[in-house]
């Protein structure tokens, strides 16, 4: 699976490289290598490593698992380093599809590299009978300049800088923009005044639901009505036209989530609603935040299950949330949640706290029939 047939690109070879099997990664330069090239990259694109894994976690992460296969590639250009790519394949469900990204070191673009790293992803996962390549890119709202032209989302909500060099490389490769995620950040601590009085507005309309919540680890007994919980993320979500399966969860989905987290220093809290009359859960909110950023706190999933909509609950747990965080991790200093821009409930919510705008993220598919 490495090439250097491309009379322009001489040198040039696209290989798989091994996963370490400790999250430390000592004796992988390989997967170090991989790594420090996205730590660059987000340091170029963003100014800091907010958005950016720690070592342990892409480790931990790139393993994969029972339901989803994960493959890392290096790009070596006369044995230097230049680009990256990775290919992940559903094993659960949604067993056509396979997730691409493609990045290419700053000093070694548009000499088609990018283009040789995804021929090599695309031709792994046609041999695994993929037929929908789905990719994402992440950008500074910044570049989103006012009366500037856009390429609109076929969800028909948002769109992404014609001229970007992402938009370029996705179009000539066959890939449409299938929707358009808003990436907000909301400064800590949130006024209590503004908590108060958003809680007091939701609960007026929470009758008959009581709210509960852990760290880290979902208790035994609510483990199995989470999972159901957490299968609704899938399908209750505004997905555009991308065509993703529902997963299915179970308890132990649920605990291999919860132990891979851990095992790469993330920390969690979840915030859940419960329905006294029925003791379903209604809603759920789920924060994390890890040591190597203290300052960062991520906005994970928030569901609120269809039959319990309209009381509120979104608004309550995510509150609980922010509150239960000021304890636990108090050097934070920001939370930071994506949205679908088609997602205006959720994203009225995230107004009303207080979030901004701070990025967009570009949902880009592939389908070959």
């Amino acid at each position: 699976m490495s090439s250097s047939n491309f009379p322009a690109l001489a040198g040039l070879s696209v290989d798989r490289i091994p996963v370490p099997r400790s999250p430390d990664a000592s004796g992988a330069p390989d997967f170090r290598a991989f790594h420090e090239l996205d730590v660059a990259h987000h340091m170029d694109l963003w100014g800091n490593l907010d958005r950016c894994s720690t070592l342990a976690e892409a480790v931990l992460f790139w393993q994969g698992n029972k339901y989803e296969e994960r493959h890392v590639f290096l790009a070596r250009l006369d044995r230097t380093v230049v680009g990256s790519g990775t290919l992940t394949l559903p094993l659960s469900e949604n067993t056509t599809t396979a997730g691409v990204d493609v990045l290419v070191d700053a000093a070694y673009r548009r000499r088609g590299i990018g283009t040789k790293v995804l021929e090599v992803l695309e031709q792994q996962a046609r041999a695994r009978d993929r037929v929908s390549f789905d990719a994402f890119c992440a950008e500074p709202i910044g570049l989103l300049i006012p009366g500037g032209e856009l390429l609109e989302a076929k969800s028909g909500t948002g769109g992404v800088p014609m001229d970007s060099a992402s938009t370029c490389f996705a179009l000539h490769h066959g890939y449409s923009l299938e929707q358009v995620e808003t990436n907000s950040s909301l400064p800590l601590p949130v006024g209590e005044a503004l908590l108060q009085d958003l809680e007091e507005q939701a609960a007026m309309r929470a009758s008959g639901y009581s709210f509960i919540g852990w760290q880290d680890r979902c208790p035994d007994e609510l483990v199995d009505v989470f999972a159901k919980l957490k299968s609704l993320m899938s399908t209750e979500v505004p997905i555009a036209g991308l065509g993703w399966e529902g997963e299915v969860w179970d308890a132990n989905r649920v605990r291999v989530e919860e132990s891979t987290w851990l095992a790469g220093g993330i920390a969690s809290t979840v915030a859940v609603a419960r329905h006294a009359a029925t003791g379903e859960l209604a809603a759920y909110t789920t924060l994390t935040h890890r040591e190597a950023t203290p300052g960062m706190v991520y906005q994970e999933d928030t569901l609120v299950a269809p039959g319990h909509r309209g009381h509120g609950l979104g608004m309550l747990v995510k509150i609980a949330n922010l509150r239960r965080l000021e304890q636990l991790w108090p050097a934070a200093t920001s939370v930071m949640t994506w949205n679908a821009n088609e997602n205006r409930h959720m994203l009225a919510i995230n107004v009303a706290l207080g979030f901004k705008p701070s990025g967009f993220d570009g949902e880009w598919q592939k389908r070959l029939e």
